[in-house]
């Protein structure tokens, strides 16, 4: 087929469910070899937290400042090489469900509910408003996923301040946070999440859609693995930069303490998270974390999407 080309209904529905069953042996290595690079960025996020300061915690003045790599090498020497994958079973289930939730909905409103103009062009708009609805979807349906996630990476943290483990490991700290909180607590911070992958999804899904027919329909290049590979480098800069502020928000929103109602001790909403993070430590703590989160996005976005294109060819559906 063409680029743009309209795909047959029942070759799109049947290449979704071959691709739903691949994820998890497609991207569980993936997610497992750039975790570390996810472990380092939500420990740069919580570092010189000043809201804490508000529960008399002394942390966040006795711990001095840390960059990437001198964060990764801490926790190396603080606490074992491979609690650099604390946390990587529940991130697996997240991409899964995630990953999964996020296409299937943004083919679906691509090819159904907007459709494409008359010269089969998707215009930008369009694809905008898809990926950030397909954002908020796969991350609203993955909420307790990434909950547990980022709970469970900074355990070792809790464990160097001389706090107690709150989670013997990954089911352990499902059944606690559902038994302490019910169905709401595993959608704690569901909020500032969907955010957050409203702002990414439109960087990535976007980006990649927006530049890879622009190179095939403005360029000398075909629709080919060149093509893929540039788009989604381009995607890959782009999610990071729009979602990394957001991504602070949830994961300090996601780890604060909790009275026994469920309610969080430091922050009441992800804007007022906002605003004690700017006011306290500056706009660019905002950024804390960007590069480790552009280096693993940068790298897993280039190999979501050659292996999404080539599944796409595999299933005899037309490119994205």
């Amino acid at each position: 087929m063409a680029p743009g080309e309209q795909v047959p209904s029942v070759g799109l529905r049947g290449y979704r469910g071959r691709a739903r069953g691949t994820i998890s042996k497609i991207f569980c290595p993936k997610t497992s070899a750039t975790f570390p690079l996810d472990l380092t960025k939500t420990r740069l996020q919580m570092q010189g937290e000043a809201a804490l300061a508000r529960l008399g915690d002394s942390a966040r003045e006795s711990a001095p400042y840390r960059g990437m790599v001198r964060t990764a090498l801490g926790i190396v020497q603080e606490e074992g090489f491979l609690k650099l994958w604390q946390g990587v079973t529940p991130a697996i289930y997240r991409h899964v469900v995630y990953s999964g939730g996020r296409m299937v909905t943004y083919e679906h409103l691509r090819e159904v509910v907007f459709g494409k103009s008359e010269d089969k062009h998707y215009p930008l708009w369009k694809s905008v408003i898809g990926g950030m609805m397909a954002g908020v979807v796969g991350q609203f349906l993955a909420n307790p996923t990434d909950l547990v996630k980022v709970q469970m990476q900074m355990e070792g943290k809790r464990k160097l301040e001389g706090k107690p483990l709150r989670f013997r490991g990954v089911h352990h700290a499902f059944a606690k946070i559902l038994s302490e909180g019910g169905i709401r607590g595993l959608w704690a911070g569901w909020v500032p999440n969907i955010q957050r992958a409203a702002l990414v999804n439109m960087g990535d899904l976007t980006t990649y859609d927006t530049v890879k027919h622009y190179l095939v329909l403005n360029t000398p290049l075909e629709d080919n693995i060149t093509t893929h590979g540039l788009s989604s480098l381009c995607s890959g800069l782009v999610a990071s930069i729009l979602g990394t502020p957001a991504d602070v928000i949830k994961s300090r929103i996601m780890n604060q303490p909790r009275d026994k109602q469920g309610r969080g001790l430091l922050y009441k909403s992800s804007t007022d998270c906002l605003i004690q993070a700017v006011q306290g430590e500056g706009f660019m703590s905002l950024y804390k974390g960007f590069l480790p989160s552009w280096l693993r996005m940068t790298p897993w976005s280039l190999v979501f999407w050659l292996t999404y294109e080539k599944i796409r060819e595999m299933s005899g559906v037309s490119p994205f």
